[in-house]
């Protein structure tokens, strides 16, 4: 036989999909995010989502140059995290806070654990945790969409001054959620949380944009689809449990902050989620389950990031719980006194 047989260790795997391959298509699903983001919110959100990718990507290159390691940029994972950032940020946000989180990001919580797929958690949802920390009112000062049917000058304008002097400032549908909670009644239009017609972060607020990465993402499987399924079939079920007239609060829980965009993008990291069958869904259901009760009863009305960073921290232990026995295992017997060894 002229042909060679190749001998690898497992596991034997073929697949066309490379780690940058992997970036790319999800660069692609955020893409649908950054423009709904940006005819939302104005172009100043544009510029906060360019700037994180930027820090990010600079902060990656500069730590390689520091610790003379090869520059890892080309894998496009830091263009990922700073986009996953950018867009949780609240649309008229200082410059210096998405620079100084995808700084976070990148050398805290990615590359001084040893760098892509050895992080112990998603690095965009701790910077967000640490921002929300040390920044609490720029992190939670956020404006209503542009008008365009006055005009729409807040989309110029913001770009201009960046500040919240720009647009006029909004309740987030979290807020009045959180405020009526104790009575089982609000009024919001599902349609506005659906089209992103309402006050949030710049990625998290159109439902639509989002849906359209997680349908592009499940077709070309990137990320496992039991992860997203069940952390909102988790929210919708605690949602229901812990507020009065729970069934009101369903859709709008689910529509508004960033459960739908953690949900796709940020609790499916691969480094920080579990791999075992059964680990993925106890993940979710786990996730879910502190994404409701941090906006019910926590000091934050968004959960899901805090969820994400806890759910990381536990995702070793989990994998462990969940370990399957291989097949033919049998357990050994225990040894008892006086038996011949």
């Amino acid at each position: 036989m002229s042909e060679k047989l190749i001998v690898s260790s497992s596991p034997h795997v073929g697949t066309t999909l490379t780690t940058k391959k992997i970036m790319l298509h999800v660069v692609i699903a955020l893409s649908f995010c950054v423009v709904a983001g940006f005819f939302i919110y104005g172009l100043y959100s544009l510029l906060v989502v360019g700037v994180a990718v930027a820090s990010a990507v600079g902060a990656e290159t500069v730590y390689n140059l520091i610790a003379k390691k090869p520059n890892t940029i080309n894998d496009c994972s830091a263009v990922v995290t700073g986009m996953i950032l950018g867009l949780n940020m609240p649309p008229t946000v200082p410059i210096y806070v998405p620079i100084v989180g995808s700084i976070f990001a990148i050398i805290i919580v990615k590359m001084l654990f040893g760098g892509l797929g050895k992080n112990f958690a998603n690095p965009a949802a701790t910077a967000r945790v640490f921002l929300l920390l040390s920044w609490t009112k720029q992190m939670t000062t956020f404006v209503n969409p542009v008008d365009y049917s006055l005009g729409g000058k807040e989309f110029l304008t913001g770009f201009i001054k960046g500040s919240i002097d720009a647009h006029v400032t909004g309740a987030t549908p979290l807020a009045e959620i959180k405020s009526t909670a104790a009575i089982g009644s609000f009024d919001l239009n599902l349609l506005d949380l659906f089209l992103g017609k309402i006050s949030g972060s710049i990625g998290e607020v159109c439902a639509i944009a989002i849906i359209c990465a997680l349908i592009y993402l499940l077709v070309f499987k990137i990320i496992n689809w039991k992860i997203p399924t069940f952390y909102f079939i988790s929210v919708a079920l605690f949602t229901l449990a812990f507020y009065k007239n729970g069934y009101l609060y369903v859709l709008p829980s689910l529509l508004s902050g960033g459960v739908l965009f953690a949900g796709v993008f940020m609790l499916t990291d691969y480094a920080s989620s579990p791999v075992t069958r059964w680990g993925v869904i106890v993940y979710a259901i786990g996730a879910g389950f502190m994404t409701v009760l941090i906006r019910r009863f926590g000091g934050f009305n968004e959960g899901a990031s805090i969820a994400i960073l806890l759910m990381n921290c536990l995702a070793p232990l989990i994998d462990k719980m969940c370990k399957e026995k291989p097949f033919g295992y049998r357990k050994p017997k225990k040894q008892r006194k006086g038996d011949k060894v």
